[in-house]
């Protein structure tokens, strides 16, 4: 099936949970990255029609130096040069056989499955967090849930904005995860944050 193979697998298991994005750790040349999966859904417009999800790869340590590539289970679809300077892969005559290595090593680091988001790192759900935000045209440092609101008629949240809860306050989401019709509000500012019973008191007052 190809070098990434597993890709296939892993985009049915985030179609059957219900998530438009997750994460892995990819350690290549002694760094290491976090990948972040993301399903083609509302704003994430497919470029190559052969593409089946997109990764956006994030160093650990500096999550502000990315790359962002389409790929299918053949492998990334990007131009080797883009990949050799961020990954900093050195030209040689038998640079064809260095980018399969590379594939190879990606391929063998994707999980068939997603992990529990309970289970990553606190700089990987930021990073799945700020990626979500501006996704949703939102500030990415509105992370903190001030309440809840009701959608015009005929719109439902979208799915960074439920995936954003699931990841901030999965409690919060779990108790309105079947009205599509209510979307979660956030702030910048950390003061205006409330708790789960604050947030669904002020909402049935309305």
């Amino acid at each position: 099936m190809g070098y990434l193979s597993n890709l296939k697998l892993l985009k049915d298991d985030m179609v059957a949970k219900g998530w438009s994005i997750c994460d892995f750790l990819f350690c290549y040349k002694g760094i290491e990255y976090i990948v972040l999966v993301k399903r083609f859904v509302g704003a994430e417009k497919r470029i190559d029609p052969y593409a089946l999800v997109k990764l956006h790869f994030l160093k650990y340590d500096n999550i502000q130096d990315s790359l962002e590539v389409e790929a299918n289970c053949g492998g990334l679809l990007v131009d080797a040069k883009a990949l050799r300077e961020y990954f900093g892969i050195t030209y040689s005559k038998n640079l064809g056989d260095i980018l399969a290595q590379f594939s190879e090593n990606l391929g063998n680091s994707i999980p068939k499955k997603m992990r529990d988001t309970l289970n990553i790192s606190d700089k990987e759900k930021t990073a799945l967090v700020y990626s979500l935000s501006k996704s949703d045209s939102e500030d990415p440092n509105k992370i903190y849930c001030t309440g809840l609101r009701r959608n015009p008629s005929g719109q439902v949240r979208s799915a960074y904005n439920a995936d954003k809860t699931k990841l901030l306050r999965r409690g919060l989401y779990e108790k309105f995860a079947n009205d599509k019709s209510i979307s979660f509000c956030y702030s910048t500012d950390s003061a205006k944050e409330k708790g789960d019973a604050a947030i669904c008191q002020a909402f049935s007052n309305k």
